[in-house]
């Protein structure tokens, strides 16, 4: 019996223990898939609640406190993180006394130090618990467990806005991601996809910027689908503020996600490191027009290293909006032109795009005799029996046989003794009895 991998999708082998629990059947998309619907999903929680008067986690609150100090992505002091604890960091940087980390310049840690005066997890925790989200940390239930394979430049934790499942919604999950200053073809390409993929059962998994990321959004909200956006800032500070609408919608019917805390606010480099959290949250990363320069091509190549499906949406070979693309084309990305393209190379064995061919046209269903004989008549003009013949090199009787069939089918018609061509009949695409 085959089993199910930590995505969530079938294998060959046995099922791993302790995966049951993380899966809801779906019984339209095969063996081994989850369906991404917010009907399926309890309202999530980050870990135990502490009741009344009751001493929140120490873990919980120290990991909070770090990522108002910590920025998102910095492998040192993600070190010192798995070294220490988040208790023992987040005592270090708020003691002026504590012990430096190991390698620590006291340059980072005066730096880091200033920054610890300003975190009041409880507060944020609070906060973020006002919105109806929480903060989820590794090693919860809802933790997805892909994120670790960013190694020490894992997110010390999430803040979350909505009631799905975090960890399932994310098991099959593809990021959307392009330019800002798309095209109204990138536009349509992304809004069409997002909308495809929820049709399909998947999560869209972007970024709320304008553009791809947007339209993205817009194609799945508008299909009912699952959508997630992983935002630069706190889950309360919605960005771009243009976009103040959407992610308020996301946060209604998907979920809006960052590893900033409540009130946060974005960098350019926050925009890059998260890139990097879209990039490992997901089975897949589909870039839909982006310039050579381009963040869209960062998240990418960061799946890439990941080990994540890599793909690309091409566009005009004269759009400077279509170049970074194309270049990614040329390396390992895969080219893709719908979701049923993006499913075959994400999903599971099975998941495949249906076989794509052109107009099939009534010459093509022609024997290959009749085809030969139809082949020697004239493009103007008539032929008699023996001339065909002699021309499709097929015995005259043959022959004949085949230009009755042909007559039949309205492909040729008979003057007298001789036969030529019938005039469009081709171009009509049906069937005429006799000559005209």
């Amino acid at each position: 019996m085959n089993g199910i991998d930590a995505w969530g999708f079938a294998t060959d082998g046995p099922e791993p223990a302790g995966t049951h629990r993380d899966r809801t059947p779906d019984p339209t998309a095969g063996p081994g898939h989850t369906m991404p619907t917010r009907t399926e999903h309890r309202p999530a929680t980050a870990g135990p609640r502490p009741a009344a008067g009751e001493a929140p986690d120490p873990q919980r609150t120290a990991r909070a406190a770090l990522t108002r100090i910590l920025e998102p992505g910095d492998e040192t002091t993600g070190r010192w993180l798995r070294d220490m604890g988040p208790e023992a960091l987040w005592h270090t940087l708020s003691d002026d006394d504590a012990d430096l980390p190991t390698g620590a310049s006291p340059a980072k840690i005066a730096g880091l130090r200033l920054r610890a005066t300003r975190a009041h997890p409880t507060a944020d925790l609070d906060a973020v618990t006002a919105l109806g989200g929480r903060f989820i940390c590794p090693g919860d239930d809802e933790w997805p467990g892909q994120l670790d394979d960013l190694g020490d430049a894992r997110p010390i934790g999430l803040w979350v806005r909505g009631t799905a499942n975090l960890r399932l919604w994310a098991l099959r999950s593809v990021a959307v991601v392009g330019a800002r200053a798309c095209t109204e073809y990138g536009a349509h390409l992304a809004a069409t996809l997002g909308a495809g993929l929820a049709d399909r059962g998947w999560t869209v998994v972007s970024g709320a910027a304008y553009g791809v990321d947007g339209a993205a959004h817009r194609g799945t909200l508008a299909a009912d689908g699952a959508t997630i956006a992983v935002m630069a800032s706190g889950v309360d500070h919605p960005y771009p503020r243009g976009h103040t609408e959407l992610i308020g919608r996301i946060a209604g019917q998907g979920l809006v996600v960052a590893e900033l805390p409540p009130g946060d606010h974005p960098t350019r480099s926050r925009f890059i490191q998260r890139n990097r959290v879209i990039a490992a949250l997901t089975r897949g990363t589909v870039v839909v027009e982006a310039e050579l320069r381009s963040g869209s091509l960062v998240t990418a190549r960061r799946a890439q290293t990941l080990g994540r499906f890599t793909m690309g949406m091409p566009g005009p070979v004269t759009s400077g909006l279509s170049a970074g693309v194309h270049q990614l084309l040329r390396g390992e990305a895969a080219v893709v032109t719908d979701a049923d393209e993006v499913i075959e190379l994400v999903g599971s064995i099975g998941d495949l795009a249906p076989e794509r061919q052109g107009q099939t046209r009534i010459r093509d269903l022609l024997d290959p005799v009749a085809a030969l004989v139809l082949e020697a008549l004239p493009a103007r003009g008539t032929a008699d029996t023996g001339h065909l013949a002699q021309e499709a090199g097929t015995p005259r009787e043959v022959t004949r046989a085949k230009l009755f069939e042909l007559l039949s089918l309205g492909f040729v018609q008979r003057c007298g003794d001789r036969w030529e061509l019938a005039r469009r009949a081709e171009a009509t695409g049906g069937s005429r009895r006799g000559g005209t």
